[in-house]
């Protein structure tokens, strides 16, 4: 059976390169669109680079204290997952950045083939995100034979994970503010208009967060759940097997429900793109009701997997109808915009806070349905089974940035007006998957982590946690407060990294003569520089805090504090993200609808109102929120690597 699970695991490495290829092989367009895309790309790779210098010191310090406390087996596996993390990071970084430039060339052609050449783009991320990661797991599972020894690969993962969603966050909304405020506000211009000196660089942050974020962020969630459920599953028979076997089966889904997605009605985008997830976890769900028949007498961890499999259909749903520009709530912001920014400031903040509701209401009838089916272990199986679609999960993910690239660059290019009425199609749709998907994800981390609390639990052999304890209590409160400590270092990056790039945009502007009317041309690499520079200065303060707070508790108030920690870092880590990745990205959706030619239309006081908006909401859905779900999940995971020596040398 190991060896099925290899096999599944390279057949998807090779799905992930006929796509690469399918892709590489379409034209890139004329000389201008080269040159715009070889601007995007080289900034890019700049970046990425940089951090992943930066995140290699630390991970070399991490592995040299893992070796000398835990041993070779666990040191390893860190260093192995926090390699493999940053090569997802990168494999989604370079696909997109060569995809953008080819999907503006195929819509040329028509909707049908920039849809498929801009999704093909993201399947190839999300096939490599999860067949690197199962063959990660797998090989060292087979090689250690205990999936304890294991969780320094989740720990090096989640690592990589929180460097590139606060790294890739900081500097795209650093980017992306700095552009809008000067280009949409005080100069009246269109988006990714390249007389803006800040818009290559916003082009450059959507690779570096959405497509190298997301990547990490979501292989690290893929293999955190995946050595969670092993180490729950070890007390069952079968249990690390199906773990593993359940994962297998949802990248064969993936791979298959990817080639239901394609229309050629641009009403039609979403519906395609969902049509492919429900087919993934249709057959997902006929293969988990067989792998259970055929590892187990019975069915209760069928209907525990399940449980995540509709766990994700629902949260994507219901993410879909708070942020979508078609549906009420994002109009209403819209309206709420008439009368300035004030109030519609307001009504996203009141329409986030709003969104919490029906996401927990359906994790938590998920934790509780799965639970009665097959306890603790039946949690982690929802959490894998919402897991499983990670390959087209993804794949519908990098499809949002990969379109809006392609649109910024048929726009700097002055290409075809019916052109760029393709790419805005995409790229509509896209800011709705990329919503979508963050609900998914964020639904993700919290189901992960409360399997990994599991595990710290059985761990340091807790048989509860008695919050009435003074120590646990404090513990509580400290881990309640954390994402709150956490999110306001990276809002205020990004704030101070905007208005860097704010002054640099006003200065070009006011100092290169001609530059308004067209005649000559910005310097992009500058505001690129100061975005980059920016986000690796804020990067170490927010690390510190995710891997400093768990040790510090456990050592100084004790293992059940420390689990209280987890657990109140859970708790309003969840709802904080849920508020600031719907509110984020309904204030995006309300100025798109807007722009659509709703309620004045571009360039009105309306628009103006719904521009300031969504820079409030810029940091909140792609800097906060998605740190805040690595943020849960490096607490999580170093407190279960950090078990052993929190249960020898905690303070009595």
């Amino acid at each position: 059976m190991m060896e099925v699970i290899l096999f599944v695991g390279f057949l998807s490495l090779i799905f992930s390169a006929l796509f690469a290829f399918s892709v590489l092989r379409k034209p890139q367009g004329s000389g201008a669109m080269m040159r715009i895309a070889r601007a995007i790309q080289e900034g890019a790779r700049a970046f990425l680079n940089r951090q992943y210098k930066t995140v290699s010191l630390f991970a070399i310090i991490i592995a040299a204290l893992l070796y000398a406390t835990l041993g070779v087996a666990t040191a390893l596996s860190f260093v192995a997952g926090a390699f493999l993390s940053a090569l997802a990071g990168y494999i989604g970084m370079m696909v997109s950045i060569k995809a953008n430039v080819r999907t503006a060339q195929a819509a040329t052609k028509g909707l049908k083939d920039a849809l498929a050449v801009s999704f093909r783009g993201g399947a190839v991320n999300g096939l490599a995100i999860v067949g690197m990661g199962i063959l990660g797991v797998a090989f060292l599972y087979t090689v250690y034979g205990n999936p304890n020894l294991i969780v320094g690969f989740a720990f090096g993962a989640s690592l990589v994970s929180l460097f590139a969603r606060v790294g890739g966050g900081i500097y795209t909304k650093a980017a992306d503010v700095g552009a809008d405020l000067v280009g949409k506000i005080e100069k009246n211009i269109p988006e990714d208009d390249p007389r803006n000196p800040a818009v290559i660089a916003d082009n450059v942050g959507d690779n570096v967060g959405d497509c190298a974020g997301m990547g990490a962020d979501l292989f690290e969630s893929y293999v955190v759940t995946l050595i969670a459920a092993m180490i729950l599953g070890a007390a069952v028979p079968n249990g690390i097997l199906f773990s593993l076997v359940i994962a297998a089966v949802g990248i064969v889904a993936s791979i298959i429900g990817i080639f239901f997605v394609r229309t050629n009605n641009p009403e039609r985008i979403w519906p395609a793109l969902n049509r492919g997830l429900i087919a993934s976890a249709a057959i997902s769900m006929i293969g988990f009701y067989f792998a259970t028949r055929y590892l187990f007498s019975g069915l209760n961890l069928f209907y525990a997997a399940l449980t995540g499999l509709i766990t994700t259909i629902i949260i994507a749903n219901i993410t879909d109808y708070y942020t979508s520009k078609q549906k009420k709530p994002v109009q209403k912001i819209a309206k709420a915009s008439e009368t300035g920014a004030a109030t519609n400031i307001i009504a996203g903040l009141a329409l986030g806070m709003k969104t919490t509701l029906l996401p927990v209401i359906v994790i938590s009838a998920a934790i509780v349905i799965s639970f009665y089916f097959a306890g603790v272990f039946g949690i982690a199986m929802a959490a894998l089974g919402l897991l499983s679609l990670t390959g087209i999960v993804m794949s519908i993910d990098t499809f949002g940035p990969i379109s809006d690239n392609a649109g910024g660059i048929a726009e700097m290019a002055k290409m075809n007006k019916k052109v760029r009425k393709v790419t805005d199609a995409l790229d509509a749709v896209g800011n709705t998957t990329k919503a979508t998907t963050k609900g998914v994800a964020i639904a993700s981390a919290a189901l992960s982590a409360l399997a990994l609390l599991v595990a710290f639990i059985e761990a340091v052999n807790l048989k509860s946690i008695d919050v009435t304890k003074s120590k646990v209590l404090v513990g509580l409160i400290i881990g309640g407060m954390i994402p709150f400590l956490f999110s306001s270092y990276l809002m205020k990056a990004v704030g101070n990294a905007a208005h860097l790039v704010v002054k640099e945009v006003r200065r070009q502007f006011k100092e290169i003569k001609g530059l308004m009317s067209g005649k000559a041309k910005p310097d992009y690499a500058r505001c690129v520089d100061i975005s980059t520079k920016a986000a690796l200065r804020e990067l170490v303060m927010p690390a510190l805090i995710a891997v400093a707070s768990p040790v510090l508790v456990g050592l100084l108030l004790g293992a059940e504090a420390l689990g209280a920690l987890l657990i109140g870092s859970v708790v309003s880590g969840l709802l904080l993200a849920l508020t600031l990745a719907n509110a984020g990205a309904a204030w995006d959706n309300a100025k798109k609808y807007i722009e659509d030619g709703n309620l004045g239309g571009k360039g009105s006081e309306t628009h103006k109102a719904a521009v300031i908006g969504d820079t409030v909401g810029d940091p909140c859905k792609d800097t906060a929120a998605p740190a805040i779900n690595s943020l849960i999940k490096v607490m999580n995971t170093l407190s279960v690597v950090l078990a052993p020596l929190i249960v020898a040398y905690a303070v009595q």
